[in-house]
């Protein structure tokens, strides 16, 4: 925890930057911690980054995890980072359809560009939710975009409906956000059904359904996990190895 330390803050701070109010109540925070690999003390350690975070106490006595400065160079997506190194997959990751399109009786290839045309440009997660009109293009282009980079800040690349409801208000999603994933088959994986699922990074995954970049925090679960089974004692060479 303590040699993560700088990579769990940053989590945090992009978490704030994405949300509408750049505030989050630490309550949240604390009980999806183990989504993003947050320490247990972490409402302690957030007092020695006063230039990142301040916490304030509301009336009701809610302590809220608010910005306090905005870092530009947080304020770049992970979809936004792959584009520079893979134009073409990032350009196929989402697809929006043009409504009506059939109608325009156009060939496979022509009405392929046009919806590549609907597609792009994507909407920064980092934007401002609550600026958008709730069932346009462009709000939900940023809603689908704030889930990736959402999914993205977690150890697993994935999360169930319970963490993604969380953080609803923060992220401006709606009731329909199992609806909406479904429509991205080829950025996300749904597993469960629409009252119980979890959603997962199609690409942080390989064919075999595993996680392809793990986090330190996770190697260290894995082997925790793999001890906790073990029904006899291995001699500590091998444990230590694994």
């Amino acid at each position: 925890m303590n040699a993560m330390e700088e990579d769990r803050v940053t989590v945090i701070r992009k978490l704030l930057m994405m949300s509408s109010t750049k505030r989050i109540p630490l309550s949240k925070l604390y009980h999806k911690r183990l989504l993003f690999g947050i320490p247990e003390d972490f409402r302690d350690r957030v007092a020695k980054y006063p230039n990142y975070f301040k916490v304030t106490v509301e009336e009701d006595g809610k302590r809220v995890l608010e910005l306090v400065n905005w870092d530009p160079l947080l304020a770049v997506s992970a979809l936004e980072r792959e584009f520079m190194v893979d134009e073409d997959r990032v350009k196929k990751a989402f697809k929006f359809p043009l409504k009506h399109g059939k109608s325009l009786d156009l060939e496979e290839d022509d009405m392929r560009k046009v919806n590549l045309l609907n597609t792009l440009p994507l909407v920064s997660p980092y934007s401002n939710g609550s600026k958008f009109e709730l069932w346009t293009l462009e709000a939900e282009k940023y809603r689908v975009g704030v889930l990736h980079e959402f999914l993205s800040l977690t150890l697993e690349k994935r999360a169930s409906i319970h963490h993604i409801v969380e953080f609803k208000e923060e992220l401006c999603l709606t009731k329909h956000t199992y609806q909406m994933l479904l429509k991205q088959p080829r950025t996300f994986y749904l597993a469960g059904t629409e009252m119980n699922w979890v959603v997962f990074l199609k690409d942080a995954y390989g064919e075999d359904g595993v996680l392809i970049n793990k986090d330190p925090q996770v190697f260290f679960n894995e082997k925790l996990y793999r001890y906790a089974q073990m029904l006899e004692m291995e001699p500590r060479s091998d444990i230590v190895g694994k």
